[in-house]
């Protein structure tokens, strides 16, 4: 669910849950997403259901980030070795340091406007977003995927949703959207529609997906604590 933005802003680093690197993990790679901003907006809406974006390739040159000797499968143990910004319709997906099994956990920073797609800890996907403003703002924190539809159209705005993971009741996902300069959603987070349809082929239902603001962290940090780390 896509309207017209007004105009273009700067960009963000972000790590994952678009946290900004510390001292201590300056070794880290950053991913950089560029921001909208979002304060106007006009009246017309489209409904973001283009062709599949082109993904970048995977940098060769940058070294995997070594982890910190963590044993729960819900702490950053490594992230996508990524040296430039993450810039519209771009995304990244390594899944080589992961095992091939282990919860997955999604992450979303709303000021970076990045998502990270995490498997035991290690960051296999990566990728800017779109996000809601004004009276359609993304809400904050920690949602289940609750329902999956491949070819999902929305019954609010008749407008397709490819690859469809629902968040919240009143309609908030993750879906395959027009990721480009000018748009954002109506609340939802919308990614490249071929980053979307890796994400779905993953995902399970009871998965979270964790949508913060500017939140920062670092290796050998939790990405989910208490009762959301079961």
């Amino acid at each position: 669910m896509t309207k017209q933005a007004g105009f273009w802003s700067k960009r963000w680093v972000r790590m994952p849950l678009g946290f900004l690197a510390t001292s201590a993990a300056s070794l880290l790679a950053f991913h950089a997403g560029q921001d909208i901003a979002g304060a106007l907006f006009g009246n017309a809406t489209a409904e973001a259901a283009a062709p599949m974006i082109e993904a970048a390739a995977q940098p060769a040159a940058i070294p995997a980030v070594a982890a910190k000797p963590v044993e729960s499968p819900f702490v950053v143990k490594s992230i996508l070795p990524i040296n430039e910004p993450i810039r519209f319709g771009k995304f990244y997906w390594d899944e080589a340091r992961a095992p091939s099994q282990g919860p997955l956990v999604v992450t979303v920073d709303l000021t970076a406007r990045v998502i990270s797609v995490f498997r035991d800890g290690h960051e296999i996907g990566a990728a800017a977003i779109l996000k809601g403003y004004g009276d359609k703002p993304t809400p904050t924190g920690v949602f289940p995927i609750t329902e999956k539809d491949a070819d999902h159209v929305s019954n609010i705005y008749d407008a397709p949703m490819p690859w469809m993971m629902r968040l919240t009741n009143d309609g908030v996902s993750i879906h395959g959207s027009k990721v480009e300069k000018g748009y954002a959603t109506n609340g939802c987070i919308g990614v490249p529609d071929a980053f979307a349809e890796k994400l779905f082929r993953i995902a399970s239902l009871g998965d979270k997906v964790i949508v913060t603001d500017g939140k920062t962290m670092q290796v050998g940090d939790p990405i989910l604590t208490g009762e959301h780390a079961s």
